[in-house]
């Protein structure tokens, strides 16, 4: 373990591209997922409504509809995720984006999708001739109904079992094709 893992400071390879860098991190990790579970994922050109990306998968049957949700991805280096408890907190940095994520939505629902990433960046991913190691994974959760804690930066907890992979992703699809809700 590095000294700034242990000290808990934050050590990036370049401070002026830190968050650009943790949030295109996070973005090859749903591309990366959404690829294995046969869906496409599309990035939003500009912050729509809190949406930063759509899940899209074609529908098994030829003239049937695609199932698709929108997400709002948070990366951050304030949490480490402990895969051994059964959930973790995260914290909004402004309550109007966990207030998007918990109104009802008639059309396409809408996901948050958190990756906790290590202080390091050059820890971030580890590369062997046979595979590409990411040293963090997503969680989602559907917010959709929930109430909003009265705090300026209001906080959900996350459960750990909700990782975000290929499974998860189809599962997710299914739901949506079938009319199901997302609540874990």
């Amino acid at each position: 373990m590095s000294q700034a893992t242990r000290s808990g400071i934050t050590k990036p390879v370049d401070r002026r591209t830190f968050t650009t860098c943790m949030e295109q991190l996070q973005e090859g990790y749903m591309q990366s997922v959404a690829a294995t579970a046969g869906c496409l994922f599309i990035k939003q050109g500009r912050d729509m409504f809190g949406v930063d990306a759509m899940l899209v998968r074609t529908s098994s049957d030829p003239l049937g509809e695609e199932a698709s949700f929108y997400v709002q991805m948070k990366s951050t280096t304030q949490i480490a995720v402990d895969g051994s408890t059964e959930s973790f907190r995260y914290r909004f940095e402004k309550r109007d984006y966990m207030e998007r994520l918990v109104r009802p939505r008639m059309g396409m629902k809408s996901l948050l999708i958190v990756m906790a990433i290590p202080k390091g960046q050059a820890q971030w991913t580890r590369t062997a001739h046979t595979h590409l190691e990411v040293k963090q994974a997503c969680y989602w959760i559907s917010l959709e109904g929930m109430t909003v804690p009265p705090a300026e930066k209001p906080s959900v907890r996350i459960p750990t079992a909700n990782l975000f992979n290929a499974e998860a992703l189809t599962a997710i699809m299914g739901k949506i094709e079938r009319g199901e809700p997302l609540h874990a």
